[in-house]
This record gives C-alpha cells, structure tokens and sequence, in this order.
C-alpha cells in the first residue's frame, strides 16, 4: 500500500524558512506530478505548488517568489523551501502525486508574528 509521508513542518517566527519534506513509499508504477496542498483551520484545502514530472512549477499567487518545489523522482521525493513566510502561511500542509494517492496526516505549519 503506498502512504504519504510528509515532515519539516514546526513553529517559525515571520521572515523565517522551513523545508518540507514528503515520500511516497510503496510500490508506484508512474508519477506524473507531485504537488503540496494546505488547510488553514475553517478554510478550504487549497494548491500551494505542483511539479510536474518534466519540471514545470507552478505556484499560488500567493506564494511565488517566496516558495520553491522541487522533487527527487528517483525516491518519489517532493520537497518545498518556504522562506520569507507569514502568519497567513500557518496550516498543515499535505502532499500528493498524480494520479491521487490517500492523502497522509500532513505537517503543522505555523508561523508567529
């Protein structure tokens, strides 16, 4: 069965950086993108950045020049460099593949003022 597994999240002060990390682990034939999603509490899941398996990027609006995705297919590995972040950047951020995988428990994200 193949999980996702996300990590990096924590506690970081305005202006700061963090690095997410996630791996899909199992058995997975083809992956044509892997994105990050998060959810602010009462707020909608919502795409922060996706990568798609020829290295397209593309961001929110929200966090372009701010955010950096990357990923390491050969351990169907997705990452995200968040810096300069925000108080309005506090959620629990979730990876996914496509094709759509279970999504896994997400990464706490907050950052204080």
């Amino acid at each position: 069965q193949v999980q996702l597994v996300e990590s990096g999240g924590g506690l970081v002060q305005a202006g700061g950086s963090l690095r997410l990390s996630c791996a899909a682990s199992g058995s997975i034939f083809s992956i044509h993108a892997m994105d990050w999603y998060r959810q602010a509490p009462g707020q909608q899941r919502e795409l922060v950045a996706i990568i798609t398996s020829n290295g397209f990027r593309n961001y929110a609006d929200s966090v372009k020049g701010r955010f950096t995705i990357s990923r390491d297919s050969a351990k169907n590995t997705v990452f995200l460099q968040m810096n300069s972040l925000k108080p309005e950047d506090t959620a629990v951020y979730y990876c996914n593949t496509i094709p759509r995988l279970a999504w896994g428990q997400g990464t706490q994200v907050t950052v204080s003022s």
